[in-house]
């Protein structure tokens, strides 16, 4: 039987006795009843995961003795920012959770012309959390051990200019050269545009500011796709997949 992870922020080491966080208890007692004994295993960001066992299990808190730190090689040495056009509901949330599951270092929500979602400022710091949450809860599903971060909401030329990744790629229906023939970077901005796409305005701005056009093959993907299937691609030819 898989033994159940979960992310506690909290410091974290060896052969310590923790309180777990409530967001912790809350699976531990009431969603999967474990009891004490049961083994979990904790991770909070810093690279590693602990195993650990449960020494007290009750309805609001339960505590933990760390046994031991266990290495990963869960995280990809591929380091891609992916600057996500805003979309609508579900499929922003899709792109975050397969983004998460397939290695993306972080991920920063775009305003660009096409985009239909309306984020006012009193409303993100929600959707950001919302979004953070969702990006733990795949690397707890997947065995990451470094949840990404979600970044605030940018412009999209704000985002543009503060870019300094070795190479920079906005989606696009033609590819300036095959990423096979690119040298290996180490780092990779990537920029996805909205439902409607990018303006053709916006794509010669992201080249203005060092950005190739890249194309993932004569089909239109959707906005929630297409990061799955670039970071599919890009970690298979400089990550860790293949």
């Amino acid at each position: 039987m898989r033994i159940p992870r979960f992310y506690d922020p909290q410091p974290l080491s060896e052969k310590s006795e923790i309180q777990l966080s409530d967001e912790v208890v809350q699976h531990v007692s009431r969603a999967l009843r474990m009891k004490v004994g049961d083994q979990l295993i904790l991770f909070n960001g810093n690279g590693v995961e602990y195993l650990a066992e449960l020494s007290q299990v009750e309805k609001r808190k339960a505590s933990a003795h760390i046994v031991e730190t266990i290495q990963s090689n869960s995280e990809t040495p591929l380091t891609v920012h992916i600057g996500q056009s805003l979309s609508r509901g579900e499929r922003m949330d899709y792109a975050v959770q397969k983004s998460t599951e397939m290695g993306v270092h972080q991920i920063t929500p775009l305003f660009s012309e096409r985009c239909e979602v309306k984020l006012p400022e009193e409303r993100q710091a929600k959707r950001i959390n919302h979004w953070q949450q969702i990006a733990i809860s795949a690397c707890e599903q997947s065995g990451r051990v470094n949840p990404p971060l979600i970044a605030k909401p940018e412009n999209l030329k704000s985002w543009l200019a503060q870019q300094d990744a070795e190479l920079k790629l906005v989606l696009h229906h033609h590819s300036e050269m095959p990423l096979q023939e690119m040298k290996p970077p180490s780092s990779v901005a990537l920029l996805i545009g909205p439902e409607g796409g990018l303006t053709e305005d916006e794509v010669e701005l992201a080249q203005e500011f060092g950005f190739k056009p890249l194309t993932l093959g004569p089909r239109v993907m959707r906005t929630e796709t297409a990061p799955v299937a670039a970071l599919t691609l890009l970690n298979y030819l400089w990550g860790d997949l293949g």
